[in-house]
C-alpha cells in the first residue's frame, strides 16, 4: 500500500488518504468475515431484488408495493456502497480509502439513508389513508401522488447529504489517517479532526432532527390516526384485518430503528 499524499496547512498535515480498521484486524478471521459478508451481501442482493421481481406483477399496483421497491432498491443501493469495498480490502488487505472516494461514500450512505426514512414515512402515509379514508384511498394516492413523495423523499436526502458532507470536509482532518470503522462514516470521521468541533455537532443535532425525528413523528402521527380509527371498528375481524395490513411495515420500521440506534446511540466512553 503506497503511503498517503499529505499537505502541510499551519501546524497540522492535512489527510489526503484514509485507512480503514475494518470489521477486524485478526489476520485469521479475514476469509470467515470474507465469505460471511459475502453471503450476508448476497442475501440481502438476493431477496431485495426478489421483492422487486414480484410487485413488477400487474396485480401489485398499488403504492404499498411502488414504495416497497423504492426501499428495496435503496436497500440495495446501501449495501453497494458499503460492501464491495469491504470484501476487497478483506482479500486484498488493502484497506486504503482515497478521499475522493470517502467523500464520495459519504455523501451517498447519507443520501440514502436520509431517503430511506422518509419513504418510510410515505409508506406510513399510506396505510392511514388506507385505514382512515379507505373510500377516497385511490384518489388521494393518485401515482403523481406517488412519484411526489418519491421526489420530495430524494430531495431531502439530497440536502441533507450535500450539507453533513460539506460540514465533515470542511473540518481539518489531520490524523491519524486510520478510520476505525469500515466505511466512511461521520462519527469516526470526527475523531481525526484537529479543530473544535463543538460548531458541527450542533448542526450535526439540527440535520437529525430533521431526517429522524421528523419523518419519526409523521408516522407516529399516522399510526395514531390508524389506531384511532381501528377502535372505532365494531368488529373484531375487521379490526385484526386491518391492522394486519400495517404488520409489514411495523415491522421494517421497527428494525430500521434498532439498527440504527444500536449503531449510532452508543455511548462515547469505550
Amino acid at each position: 500500500m503506497e503511503p498517503a499524499e499529505e499537505q502541510d496547512a499551519g501546524n497540522h498535515t492535512l489527510l489526503t488518504e484514509f485507512v480503514l480498521s475494518g470489521l477486524s484486524s485478526r489476520p485469521e478471521l479475514q476469509h470467515l468475515l470474507f465469505f460471511t459478508t459475502c453471503f450476508v451481501y448476497s442475501m440481502t442482493l438476493l431477496g431485495n431484488l426478489l421483492i422487486c421481481v414480484v410487485t413488477v406483477h400487474p396485480t401489485l399496483h398499488t403504492p404499498m408495493d411502488f414504495f416497497l421497491r423504492v426501499l428495496s432498491l435503496l436497500d440495495i443501493s446501501t449495501a453497494s456502497v458499503v460492501v464491495p469495498k469491504m470484501l476487497a480490502s478483506l482479500l486484498s488487505e488493502d484497506r486504503s480509502n482515497s478521499y475522493v472516494g470517502c467523500v464520495t461514500q459519504l455523501y451517498c450512505v447519507v443520501f440514502l439513508a436520509a431517503t430511506e426514512w422518509y419513504v418510510l414515512a410515505a409508506m406510513a402515509y399510506d396505510r392511514s389513508v388506507a385505514v382512515c379514508w379507505s373510500l377516497g384511498y385511490g384518489a388521494i394516492l393518485s401515482p403523481r401522488a406517488w412519484l411526489s413523495l418519491l421526489l420530495l423523499s430524494c430531495r431531502t436526502g439530497q440536502v441533507v447529504s450535500v450539507l453533513q458532507t460539506a460540514w465533515v470536509f470542511t473540518l481539518a482532518l489531520c490524523g491519524p489517517r486510520r478510520i476505525k470503522y469500515f466505511f466512511c462514516d461521520i462519527p469516526p470521521l470526527l475523531v481525526l479532526s484537529c479543530t473544535d468541533t463543538s460548531g458541527y455537532e450542533k448542526q450535526l443535532i439540527s440535520a437529525t432532527v430533521l431526517v429522524i425525528l421528523t419523518p419519526f413523528c409523521l408516522i407516529l402521527l399516522s399510526y395514531a390516526c390508524i389506531v384511532s380509527s381501528i377502535l372505532r371498528i365494531s368488529s373484531a375481524d375487521s379490526r385484526h384485518k386491518a391492522f394486519s395490513t400495517c404488520s409489514s411495515h411495523l415491522t421494517v420500521v421497527t428494525l430500521y430503528c434498532a439498527s440504527g440506534a444500536l449503531i449510532y446511540l452508543q455511548p462515547k466512553s469505550s
